[in-house]
C-alpha cells in the first residue's frame, strides 16, 4: 500500500486519538475476520491520511510483538488466551481499554526490557524474526529486517530516514531537489540512486551498496569531499572513521528475500546471524566455531534451517529448551 505524504500540521506522528482508532479497527477485524466490507472500510480509513497508516502499522507491530513475547513466557499462554477471549466478550469501549492496558499489565517489566516499546515510537518497526516492506511517498522502497525500526521525515527540501534500530534496505531513484538521507547512530548517508543496505550495530554502522552509489555525508576522504561508495563496496562507519570493509562472507541484502546466503562463513558468525531471527540462546562450542559453511538458507523456519547443519558439517543440535540451543561436534 502506498503511504500518502504526511500533513506537516500533524506533527511527527499520529495523535493518541488516531492510535485509538487503529486499535478499534484491529479489534473489529479480529472479531469479524470474515467480513469483506469491514476490511474494505478499514483500508479506506488507512489510506485517508498518512497518520492513519502509521498508527495502523504501529498497532499491528506492537500487537504482533506482544503476542509472540507473551507466548514465550512460561505459563503465559493460558493467560493470553483468556485475555483475548475476554476482549471479544466485552463491548468496544471496554475492549479498547483492555487492549490499550496490555502494555502496562502482567509481564510489563519483562517485555519492557526486551522490546523497549519501540513500535509505539517508530514510524516503521519489526519484531524479532519479522521482515516487512513499505512503499514510501516518493516511490522509494523501504525494507526492514528483523527487530528494526526507522522514522520518516519528508519535507519540501529533503527526505530523511532515521534508522533507530537494526537494518534497512532502500531502493531509490535520483531527486536533485530533495536528497534522500539516511541517518544512523554513527553517520549520515545520501542515497543518490540504486539499492543499498544500512545495518546499525552497537559499535558501528555497515553500509553495503548493491547498485548505484551512496555518499557518506558525515565523513570525508583525503580530498576533503564526502566518501563515495560504489556498487559492490561495503564500509564500516564509526563516529570518527569510515573504512572500506573486506569482502563479506554473506550476501548483505539476501534477507529481503528471506534468505541467508553464505560464502565460506565461520559457524559461530553464522549462528550469530541466525540468532537475530529468533528468541533465546543459540551458540556453538568453541572447538567448532571456525568450521566453515557455504550455501543458501531459508529464514522462514529457523528450526528447519538449523536441522540442515548436521547434513553439511560434523555437528549435532542440542535443544535444552525451545529457546536454549547449542551446536556441538558430532561424537
Amino acid at each position: 500500500m502506498k503511504i500518502e505524504p504526511m500533513d506537516q500540521s500533524s506533527g511527527r506522528g499520529p495523535s493518541q486519538q488516531v492510535v485509538k482508532q487503529a486499535i478499534h479497527w484491529l479489534l473489529r477485524l479480529r472479531n469479524h475476520a470474515a467480513n469483506p466490507a469491514l476490511r474494505q472500510q478499514c483500508e479506506a480509513w488507512r489510506i485517508a491520511h498518512h497518520d492513519h497508516e502509521l498508527a495502523w502499522q504501529r498497532v499491528q507491530s506492537l500487537h504482533s510483538e506482544l503476542t509472540s513475547s507473551l507466548r514465550a513466557v512460561p505459563g503465559a499462554r493460558t493467560a493470553l488466551d483468556t485475555l483475548e477471549t475476554s476482549a471479544q466478550r466485552l463491548g468496544r469501549r471496554q475492549a479498547l481499554k483492555l487492549l490499550s492496558g496490555v502494555a502496562v499489565m502482567g509481564c510489563a517489566a519483562w517485555l519492557g526490557k526486551d522490546l523497549g516499546w519501540q513500535p509505539w515510537s517508530a514510524d516503521f518497526a519489526t519484531a524479532t524474526g519479522e521482515r516487512r516492506g513499505f512503499q514510501l511517498p516518493d516511490g522509494t522502497r523501504l525494507e526492514l529486517n528483523t527487530n528494526s525500526a526507522a522514522d520518516l521525515d519528508y519535507t519540501a527540501s529533503q527526505r530523511l530516514i532515521t534508522l533507530t534500530r537494526g537494518e534497512i534496505m532502500l531502493t531509490c531513484g535520483r531527486d536533485p531537489g530533495r536528497p534522500l538521507l539516511v541517518k544512523s547512530r554513527h553517520g549520515l548517508f545520501e542515497g543518490l540512486e540504486g539499492r543499498f543496505v544500512v545495518r546499525q550495530d552497537n559499535d558501528c554502522t555497515r553500509l553495503s551498496v548493491a547498485s548505484g552509489h551512496v555518499a557518506i555525508r558525515s565523513h570525508v576522504g583525503s580530498d576533503g569531499a564526502p566518501i563515495q561508495v560504489e556498487a559492490g563496496q561495503s564500509y564500516l562507519i564509526s563516529a570518527s572513521t569510515a573504512t572500506l570493509a573486506p569482502p563479506l562472507d554473506m550476501d548483505a541484502g539476501a534477507w529481503a528475500d528471506g534468505l541467508i546466503v553464505t560464502r565460506n562463513m565461520r559457524l559461530e558468525d553464522f549462528l550469530n546471524e541466525v540468532g537475530r531471527y529468533r528468541r533465546g540462546y543459540l551458540k556453538c562450542a568453541a572447538s567448532i566455531a571456525d568450521l566453515r559453511l557455504s550455501g543458501v538458507f531459508r529464514l522462514a523456519d529457523t528450526d528447519k534451517l538449523l536441522a540442515v547443519l548436521p547434513h553439511t558439517l560434523p555437528v549435532q543440535i542440542h535443544y535444552r529448551t525451545r529457546w536454549w540451543i547449542t551446536v556441538e561436534r558430532t561424537a
